[in-house]
């Protein structure tokens, strides 16, 4: 018995397929059957039923998963405390909402690439709620997102927020939400929900909301006049600095943008636990030097 039919099997188990396993072991189908067989043999038990569409654990195989999980947790943790962290490679695939990817991402990566040379990073940049069902389906090993991400099997380590603030094109004069367009962000987002569930409060039902999944087009279309909206002050600094936009205040403010570093608490890894702690410091040290 090897690591590596270990290893295969845990991923089998926890994707429920062959092929699933082999994309994210990034082996060949065959290979991963050939390990798993292997590994059957050895142990002279079944570990999986083929159930319609997707395999299922054996009483046996549910046993070896506790034990598989609990050695390959060991072997990495011997790799992170004894090995050279600069000698880890792999793959490592992150996911980032577009207000982190315009805050600390690129810091984040500076972090991350000298603590893990070796290691490539497969990025992308999302909305919220995709990046959370990439994390469930485990198509993500960790993601910063507007969180926290409420299933069980995620764990959350909580970022810094990011307050929001009202801007008008500076060629605006005063303004009327009744009339103005105002712009959010996705409408599969909670500050879109949140924002119209307050607009039909204090305005009613003459405001006009957009949505947009781009940050820097909605930022774009308030230079030009075309809306007002709340953001974040890091994705409005490029165009106050060019005086294309202004901040202003009508009346009341949305409640912060809450942020969460969220991968799968289970099976463990170093790599990206640790990543999570990096993230948290370099985004509390970016929050630090750029007040809001």
């Amino acid at each position: 018995m090897t690591f590596e039919q270990l290893r295969t099997f845990l991923w089998v188990a926890r994707l429920g397929g062959f092929r699933k396993a082999s994309e994210r072991l990034h082996l060949s189908q065959p290979a991963v059957s050939t390990r798993i067989s292997n590994l059957e043999d050895e142990l002279a038990a079944k570990l999986f039923e083929r159930g319609p569409g997707e395999l299922f654990l054996t009483k046996k195989g549910q046993q070896l998963l506790g034990y598989a999980e609990q050695m390959l947790f060991v072997e990495e943790e011997i790799k992170q405390r004894v090995a050279n962290p600069a000698e880890t490679e792999g793959l490592f695939r992150l996911g980032a909402s577009e207000t982190i990817a315009q805050a600390w991402l690129p810091s984040f990566i500076q972090a991350f690439s000298a603590q893990f040379p070796r290691v490539n990073v497969d990025l992308t940049v999302d909305i919220s709620l995709n990046l959370r069902t990439s994390i469930l389906e485990r198509r993500l090993d960790l993601a910063f997102l507007m969180g926290p991400v409420s299933e069980f099997s995620v764990k959350n380590v909580a970022l810094p927020r990011f307050d929001l603030h009202w801007y008008k094109s500076s060629q605006m004069g005063d303004v009327d939400l009744t009339e103005t367009p105002i712009i959010s962000y996705s409408n599969k987002t909670r500050p879109y929900r949140e924002l119209t569930s307050e607009l039909a409060q204090r305005v009613g039902p003459k405001s006009r909301v957009f949505s947009s999944a781009s940050l820097s087009a909605s930022l774009r279309m308030i230079a030009a006049g075309i809306a007002v909206g709340p953001y974040p002050r890091v994705l409005a600094t490029p165009h106050l600095e060019a005086n294309e936009v202004v901040e202003f205040d009508p009346g009341f403010v949305p409640s912060a943008l809450e942020f969460t570093a969220s991968y799968l608490a289970e099976p463990r890894s170093f790599l990206v636990e640790n990543s999570a702690e990096i993230a948290r410091d370099v985004a509390t040290e970016w929050h630090a030097s750029h007040p809001e």
